[in-house]
């Protein structure tokens, strides 16, 4: 079984949309060889569900978010993951910066299997207050990653 882990700041916006959104697109296709989770590189909401903007936006698209809660990234989680993608920049130099040695390969940044937005982020929500911004651009990527992980 491959797992995926998504990784956003604090774990309430991006990173369980993403985790959401990839769940739902693997229980779809009766996919059961993935396992995804999400996690925060800060402990500022640990413990929080997601927040009230990303429940809002996926549950206007039929996807749950039950018993989702916050939480930090753990060293465990360098090793127990197939694929650690955070949603911006900051996030993927936080991750490598506590990466144990042997485990950075296994980083990306989501924006980057994108077709035109390589090296981007995904704005975080809790700024911006776009949540259909990060709905989309987690959308676009998100066949793109399904191939990657099918074929990988």
């Amino acid at each position: 079984m491959k797992k995926i882990l998504f990784v956003c700041m604090g774990n309430i916006c991006r990173s369980p949309m993403a985790e959401a959104i990839f769940r739902d697109a693997f229980q779809k296709k009766r996919e059961k060889q993935f396992q995804v989770d999400s996690a925060a590189t800060s402990r500022w909401e640990v413990g929080n569900p997601p927040h009230q903007g990303t429940q809002r936006i996926l549950s206007q698209h039929h996807i749950s978010v039950k018993g989702m809660r916050a939480r930090q990234v753990t060293t465990e989680d360098f090793y127990d993951a197939d694929y650690i993608i955070g949603m911006d920049r900051d996030n993927v130099s936080d991750l490598e910066s506590i990466a144990p040695h042997g485990t950075e390969d296994k980083i990306y940044l989501y924006l980057d299997r994108v077709p035109g937005h390589a090296g981007e982020g995904i704005p975080d929500p809790w700024y911006t207050g776009d949540f259909e911004e990060t709905y989309d651009l987690i959308q676009k990527g998100l066949n793109e990653w399904l191939t990657f992980f099918e074929m990988d």
